[in-house]
């Protein structure tokens, strides 16, 4: 079981609980501590996986979609007809997104996130647990049947009131061209449904946080020099939200990466002072390596090619007024038919029956009473 050195608490303190496989050597009651907290959560649990596994997952939504979208295509020939596919099994001259593709979309608007939290002011919490939000949930879902537009806006929405910071729809809608509040609305039980109803996210800047009041205490400390150190592991963190770091890693081993990547020599004297073993450095270059390679937006017209296709290739159930659309509105409206029908009957047959339990009282009468003898004479 792989775990790290995590913070423990808002005020910035953190539990040494970082595997030997990686360096760490926790102390018997310092590992308690931290199982007690971090281990017990939920990102700990549920939403922390390995490169690989990461892979997978995309790859087998995205094969998924298509083969469920390559099929409705075939079912509707408004659809077919009007991208001029006349003949049954011509959706195979369309041209699906691939997982990595949908990964770029979703990784472009992350950058849409920022920009929104910028015009807002909303706080570092509210745009980190937003990332989150929108990366988990296209760990259940593809881009091929939401549009990451759309999911942004209701990820951000609902980490506004996730982390207290809630504020009106319509103030919220307002200041964003061509959004109404159905547009947040409509997908925000998805969204939380997506997110297993698990709305807590623990972020590395917290954690980095926590380094900087240690550090303030380490003997030979550069005081003079914490401020832009810490700024720039600060920018290290936002670079870090463009990738999977988060997914894969701990928010402290982020975090100390991001130190690392600042001022390796503070970074290894902290680590020096809680007793952790030098070896941890190969974690934390492989973090530093994942946000220098992915921790960069792409180029806008790559955006524009790929989210050009996604309009082709959207899955049409999902697309108002298509033949696959009503279909999918006429199978749960028939569902929810059956369901009315029944409860009604359930309600009906209730009301025939003796509330008072006729049936055991016919019983009850059927049978000679038992006269029970108190008297204690003989």
């Amino acid at each position: 079981m792989t775990t790290a050195l995590d913070p423990i608490s808002s005020n910035g303190q953190q539990s040494q609980n970082l595997s030997s496989s990686n360096g760490f050597k926790p102390t018997h009651a310092e590992e308690i501590h931290s199982r007690s907290i971090y281990e017990a959560s939920s990102q700990y649990r549920h939403w922390r996986f390995s490169a690989e596994r990461l892979k997978n997952i995309r790859e087998t939504l995205n094969q998924a979609a298509v083969a469920v979208i390559r099929s409705a295509f075939e079912n509707d020939e408004v659809i077919l007809l009007s991208y001029h596919l006349r003949q049954p099994g011509s959706s195979q001259a369309i041209s699906f997104l691939t997982a990595s593709e949908e990964y770029s979309l979703v990784k472009h608007y992350i950058t849409k996130v920022t920009q929104l939290c910028g015009h807002f002011r909303f706080s570092e919490e509210v745009e980190a647990t937003a990332v989150s939000y929108l990366k988990r949930f296209y760990l259940k879902n593809t881009v091929m049947d939401w549009h990451p537009k759309n999911v942004m806006l209701t990820a951000l929405f609902l980490a506004l009131k996730t982390t207290n910071n809630a504020i009106s729809l319509d103030e919220f809608t307002s200041h964003i061209p061509k959004t109404s509040p159905a547009d947040v609305l409509d997908l925000e039980f998805l969204v939380a449904q997506s997110l297993a109803f698990e709305f807590a996210v623990w972020h590395a800047h917290r954690a980095l946080w926590g380094f900087r009041l240690d550090t303030q205490e380490l003997p030979d400390a550069p005081v003079s020099e914490l401020d832009p150190i810490f700024e720039t592991a600060a920018t290290f963190i936002r670079a870090s939200r463009l990738t999977d770091a988060e997914l894969i890693y701990t928010p402290s081993q982020i975090a100390l990466a991001a130190l690392w990547s600042a001022a390796p020599q503070l970074a290894l004297a902290w680590a020096s002072s809680k007793g952790q073993s030098e070896s941890l450095t190969q974690v934390l270059s492989n973090i530093k390596a994942i946000v220098d390679s992915e921790g960069v937006g792409l180029e806008v017209e790559t955006v524009r090619v790929i989210d050009k296709r996604l309009r082709i290739c959207k899955n049409p159930e999902k697309v108002k007024g298509s033949k696959a659309w009503l279909k999918k509105q006429q199978e749960a409206e028939e569902k929810a038919k059956i369901k009315r029908i029944k409860k009604a009957e359930d309600a009906r047959k209730a009301m025939e029956d003796d509330p008072f339990g006729g049936e055991l009282l016919a019983e009850s009468q059927e049978k000679p009473a038992t006269v029970i003898d108190e008297d204690d004479d003989d």
